[in-house]
């Protein structure tokens, strides 16, 4: 078996600093039309499905390259987790839609990924496993013209981009969202691109430890429905970088293929009223810094987002 190495790097293009601006400022303006549209609230991710009061139990004799921040400490952890349409749009459950996972592990305290210290730790997960966008550029650009509207998206996508970048363009939409969806419960969860664990490097991934298919067609019913009959456990898993091919830091269309290792047991116990907490992949530890490219465009987006719901 391949072993975790602290041989990676991010390859930072020399233009970053220009284009991770213009992207915000275009979110910011797609931002205030769906605030127009639904009332303050976040850019993506906006319809909740429920917030969820959990506990995170760090798992003793751990390998010694995951002791490193939220897991450097063997024992339980007060936790936070949002559950998430992916869409800007506020929409029926059943519509086709990326669902996000959100972890946010309480009680910590450490330097900070963007300075000073950072009392807790957020993890932002999907279910995928790879993210399907050629660059942040191209999401960016499909985001925040959808939120103006689809058609003009498409029609804009069209006169910049010719048909073969449109059809493109809708082909990695389609691998998106034409995902089944089996449930929260039945789900693997997984940052798509990796944050730091100390020296090393990893993707997350949340795993249910007894997976079960949703009953009927709409997801939120169905978490909602399991969570009051009684909590639900899942694995929290680290998938470690070993080589640039098999876990790039920057191929962000890759899936990586290293065996994810168990770190901690996540058990979500009751709902939570979470709509004021604003999860960020930046909002933590300095020993769990994202990333990647996608990563270091969120860095900007989040905090326009942030910033236009207060």
């Amino acid at each position: 078996m391949a072993v975790a190495s602290t041989d990676w790097a991010e390859t930072i293009g020399p233009d970053e600093t220009e284009k991770f601006a213009r992207q915000a400022e275009a979110i910011r303006a797609a931002h205030q039309l769906t605030t127009a549209r639904h009332g303050k609230g976040r850019f993506l991710h906006r319809k909740p499905i429920v917030g969820v009061a959990a506990r995170l139990e760090v798992l003793p004799d751990l390998p010694p390259e995951a002791r490193f921040g939220a897991f450097a400490t063997p024992g339980p952890r007060d936790a936070l987790v949002r559950l998430s349409n992916g869409s800007f749009d506020i929409q029926a459950n059943t519509v086709p839609d990326i669902h996000g996972f959100a972890l946010r592990i309480l009680g910590l305290d450490g330097e900070a990924a963007l300075g000073g210290r950072a009392d807790h730790q957020d993890f932002l997960l999907i279910n995928h496993d790879r993210f399907n966008a050629i660059d942040s550029d191209a999401f960016v650009e499909f985001a925040t013209l959808a939120a103006g509207g689809q058609l003009k998206a498409l029609w804009t996508l069209f006169r910049r981009h010719g048909l073969a970048g449109l059809m493109g363009r809708i082909k990695d939409l389609q691998q998106t969202l034409g995902k089944p969806f089996t449930g929260y419960a039945a789900e693997t969860f997984n940052t798509v691109v990796p944050h730091a664990v100390g020296p090393y490097a990893a993707k997350v991934l949340v795993v249910p430890e007894a997976p079960a298919a949703m009953t009927g067609r709409d997801p939120g019913a169905d978490i909602t429905s399991r969570l009051a009959a009684g909590p639900i456990a899942y694995g929290l898993q680290l998938q470690f970088f070993t080589d640039p091919i098999a876990t790039p830091i920057e191929g962000h269309r890759v899936v990586w293929t290293s065996e994810p290792q168990t770190v901690a047991r996540l058990t979500l116990l009751k709902p939570a009223e979470l709509e004021g907490a604003r999860f960020d992949p930046w909002g933590g530890l300095a020993a769990h810094r994202p990333l990647g490219e996608i990563m270091r465009a969120r860095k900007s987006a989040y905090r326009v987002s942030q910033l236009a719901r207060a």
